[in-house]
């Protein structure tokens, strides 16, 4: 049994959901109210001490941190290596692509939504900009590409796809970077668990409605 601590509105927490789907692992899911603090009881700290989501328990081993998630999902379970392929080389690329996700593509959301949203913080156009730098790279590494790390879909795909439709409910303009725009649309037909992942956007969308 793998059970999944998770809330839908939640990009990380979606992106486990599509891999999941894709490698065809059927998650337990626990809903997780971080606003009333359900992370921070006992018996949720004495499975991941740094109470984040999502969080991974499967058989007994408990793992967080959803880049780590995904990797595993696809080492445990897939029936191939398609979305996370042994060669050391396309391996080095898709890591390159979920450390962009974590550090610069996501991270640029979460600094500048989070405040707004969570906070009440007015917007920060220095923030802003750090997002329209992360698409701009983004719009590079995909020129000529369908896919962001090789010629296939991969885990990198389906963090970022999880990070940009998150970028579409709070109404970026994604349409502004066409290599990210049209990658997107292909990302959105071929990526197993989109119509779930998309479920998730749209409870998140009341935040910013």
């Amino acid at each position: 049994m793998v059970d999944f601590y998770y809330q839908p509105g939640s990009s990380p927490c979606r992106s486990v959901i599509m891999v999941a789907k894709a490698v065809g692992v059927q998650l337990n899911k626990k809903l997780l109210n971080l606003q009333a603090g359900e992370q921070l009881t006992p018996e949720f700290l004495k499975i991941n001490p740094q109470h984040t989501i999502p969080t991974l328990v499967d058989n007994g081993f408990a793992l967080w941190e959803s880049r780590a998630i995904l990797v595993y999902l696809v080492e445990k379970y897939g029936k191939t290596d398609s979305l996370y392929p042994k060669c050391p080389k396309k391996r080095a690329l898709i890591n390159q692509k979920l450390y962009f996700d974590i550090g610069t593509l996501y991270q640029s959301f979460a600094n500048y939504y989070y405040p707004q949203v969570f906070a009440n913080a007015p917007a920060d156009p220095e923030a802003f900009k750090k997002i329209e730098a992360a698409f701009e790279l983004l719009n590079t590494f995909l020129e000529g590409q369908t896919y962001v790390a090789g010629d296939s879909l991969t885990v990198a795909d389906i963090a970022i796809l999880a990070t940009i439709s998150s970028f579409e409910v709070a109404k970026f303009d994604i349409s502004k970077y066409p290599n990210v725009n049209k990658w997107y649309q292909n990302a959105k037909k071929v990526t197993p668990g989109w119509d779930e992942n998309w479920a998730g956007c749209l409870e998140f969308k009341k935040y910013f409605d």
